[in-house]
């Protein structure tokens, strides 16, 4: 799938995040037990069918609006982009108000919330996810990475050592779990991030070429994934100096910032776990389904990723996202006379 590329990682995100949806729809269902409201399943998917189309038309809008505006009736889409997509909710809303009936007033408001709210998890986060990708696929790959070595070695350090339980949603979660999967998940996730910076196909952006006329992957790497030399304070230096080793350090600069989000994944991570299971256990179930034999259905993997996803985007829009020759060319190539 990575070697796929953007569109191949666009669709599994997609296939994903609609998987997802139908899981938390399928429970409203059964806990308000609407089934004898046949519109209402309808009028669910038609919401996640016009947030796919805003979000997603936003991501192909800003990443690939130079070879958009080339097609004929595509731009026209792109101008009235979110007035088409207002237009499409506006029609949802006076579907919902039509198919309100007497003796299911609050059900119906009750379902209408939860629908929205599964839109707000499930399709928002994978517009992030969407957004961080397109910044470099080492930005998706990394924090996916991060969540599922934490889970594996919180696992396997709470079977060998646990013994002091850590949160009562779930018995199972032990302190020496936490904080051992934490550690392990700091440390190995800068030995893979040290062999993924060496990967243009991973560390460069898709961005538009004027030259070549299309979107590509292939860049100069920037200083982030360039090893670059750190200088230590004095007393360091000193017995370095003494032990015959270089005053230096030289490591990726990207190694800081694959740090604090190994530290998020390791101490923040696990509460969107920990989340899910309170939802889960409010509503008397035991997984989000059934597609994964004895692991439940696809939100059961996935609940610490959507928040992984969104910490990571909040990061790169407040210390990466800087402007590249790349980006403001393309920008430049949007404008209309």
């Amino acid at each position: 799938i990575i070697y796929g590329g953007p569109l191949a990682l666009m669709i599994t995100v997609f296939l994903v995040q609609v998987k997802c949806f139908a899981e938390i729809i399928n429970i409203g269902y059964a806990v308000y037990k609407m089934d004898n409201l046949p519109w209402f399943r309808s009028l669910s998917w038609y919401f996640l069918v016009a947030s796919n189309y805003f979000f997603y038309g936003e991501s192909l809008v800003e990443q690939f609006g130079v070879l958009i505006n080339n097609v004929d009736f595509l731009p026209f889409l792109v101008r009235y982009h979110r007035l088409i997509s207002f237009s499409m909710y506006i029609i949802g809303f006076v579907w919902f108000v039509l198919s309100l009936v007497k003796k299911y007033y609050l059900r119906q408001f009750s379902l209408f919330a939860w629908t929205h709210v599964a839109l707000l998890c499930v399709v928002t986060q994978s517009y992030l996810i969407i957004q961080n990708m397109f910044q470099g696929l080492i930005w998706l790959i990394m924090p996916v990475m991060m969540v599922i070595i934490n889970d594996i070695m919180a696992y396997v350090f709470g079977f060998f050592m646990g013994r002091t339980p850590l949160i009562k949603l779930s018995p199972k979660k032990t302190w020496e779990g936490f904080i051992g999967g934490g550690l392990a998940t700091v440390v190995m996730s800068l030995g893979l991030a040290y062999f993924m910076c060496q990967v243009p196909y991973l560390i460069c952006p898709i961005e538009y070429s004027a030259e070549l006329e299309r979107m590509t992957m292939s860049c100069e790497p920037s200083a982030l994934f360039r090893p670059q030399e750190y200088g230590l304070p004095d007393t360091v230096t000193t017995w370095r100096r003494i032990l015959g080793m270089k005053e230096t350090v030289t490591f990726y600069p990207f190694f800081v910032h694959c740090f604090f989000m190994s530290l998020f994944a390791s101490i923040i991570g696990p509460f969107g776990g920990f989340f899910a299971s309170g939802f889960k256990r409010a509503f008397k179930i035991k997984d989000f389904g059934d597609l994964i034999p004895g692991h439940g259905g696809i939100m059961d993997r996935f609940d610490c990723q959507f928040l992984m996803a969104t910490f990571v985007n909040v990061y790169i829009h407040s210390f990466i996202n800087i402007p590249t020759p790349g980006k403001l060319l393309q920008q430049v190539f949007m404008l209309r006379p």
